[in-house]
């Protein structure tokens, strides 16, 4: 288990939970080759045999107003269900016969996932406080409202008060 960030470490840490690895400050600012050597440590440890999968669990912007947990599942990849074509495809024939390029589009596929998580992450921090940065304008502005309201009454309230003295101690000098 690792935990990228200072809030997923205290909640494992908080949880009682072992973690293998901790990453600070990666998450308030992505960087690509950050994450390349994050995921490539989690994907040699998968080929070393220290765990059976891997996943990517982070916080994504759905949109301005709701953020969602997702859960990306890195490896073992299971490739889908190609459906071949009986035709010969020129394409094809002239490919490396070695798992070279899969390799290649492997590793680029686990890092452009673990780094789309970190942005992705990031963009629904920025929502989630742009969100509340609205709620608490908008609440600092009722209070405003509201002791405004409430001062006029006040002052309101000692200027008929002084009117009533005033008048009273007219009526009671006649």
């Amino acid at each position: 288990l690792r935990a990228v960030g200072k809030t997923g470490i205290e909640f494992f840490k908080f949880q009682g939970q072992d973690l293998l690895k901790t990453y600070l400050n990666l998450s308030s600012s992505p960087d690509y080759e950050k994450a390349c050597e994050l995921v490539s440590e989690a994907v040699k440890d998968y080929v070393d045999g220290l765990c059976d999968e891997v996943y990517i669990v982070h916080n994504g912007y759905k949109n301005m107003i709701t953020q969602e947990l997702r859960i990306e599942h890195l490896l073992p990849v299971e490739p889908a269900k190609l459906q071949v074509d009986t035709q010969s495809n020129s394409a094809l024939d002239t490919e490396p016969e070695d798992d070279a390029l899969l390799n290649e589009l492997l590793n680029t596929y686990f890092e452009y996932n673990m780094y789309f998580a970190l942005i992705d992450s990031l963009a629904a921090e920025h929502s989630a406080r742009m969100q509340a940065m609205d709620n608490a304008s908008k609440n600092a502005k009722e209070m405003v409202k509201a002791l405004n309201l409430a001062y006029n009454k006040a002052r309101q309230e000692s200027i008929t008060t002084e009117l009533i003295e005033i008048i009273s101690g007219v009526e009671s000098m006649k």
